[in-house]
């Protein structure tokens, strides 16, 4: 898949149909790969490290079957009174994190690579955003579980989506490190690996 610019491809390592939606944005040819990483934190490991390692483990695991590519990792966790807060995974533990989240900012933090498999260059960086969240009752975090069924997303809300009915402001340079891939700070990456958007 070259483009005009570039004859090496362009791999997102993520299953993630958030990541793919969001970098069919820069509207650039890419593959996406599964990576085959561990995701379990280290002991200790703070949340900006965790993100950090993580999407290099997930750019390193598929660069090794992508030759002659540009691969693209990414890797965000929630933060809340110092805790990871991940994906709620049912109705009754998103329920629980919204209502610990009422009123009060959870702290997202994304971490981004782009690893050259030729050369092994890589560029790393972790997006901080902020979500201050309203303060919510049990019927409006009962209504809008039932309406989106956020139960795949770090938080328990989709901020692209009817989520951003529960927020107070947000507090971030990019959205998008939001929903987990830092376009912004992503188009840099590209631009410096030869690999222009524009």
């Amino acid at each position: 898949m070259p483009t005009s610019a570039d004859s090496r491809r362009l791999v997102l390592a993520s299953t993630s149909p958030f990541r793919r939606e969001l970098l069919a944005r820069l509207g650039l040819p890419f593959a996406a790969r599964p990576p085959e990483v561990d995701e379990s934190p280290l002991p200790g490991e703070a949340a900006p490290a965790l993100v950090a390692r993580l999407a290099e483990l997930k750019a390193r695991s598929v660069a090794a079957r992508e030759p002659d590519a540009l691969v693209i990792g990414s890797d965000q966790v929630a933060v809340l009174d110092g805790e990871i807060v991940g994906k709620p995974g049912d109705h009754p533990r998103a329920v629980a994190q919204l209502r610990r989240a009422s009123g009060r900012t959870v702290v997202f933090h994304t971490g981004l690579c782009l690893l050259d498999s030729a050369s092994g260059a890589r560029q790393v960086a972790v997006e901080r955003f902020g979500v201050a969240f309203r303060s919510l009752t049990p019927e409006m975090i009962e209504r809008y579980l039932l309406r989106e069924q956020p139960y795949q997303c770090a938080g328990s809300f989709k901020s692209e989506g009817l989520g951003i009915a529960l927020f107070e402001r947000l507090d971030g340079d990019d959205p998008t490190s939001l929903i987990g891939l830092p376009l912004i700070r992503l188009t840099r990456m590209l631009e410096a690996a030869g690999f222009p958007v524009l």
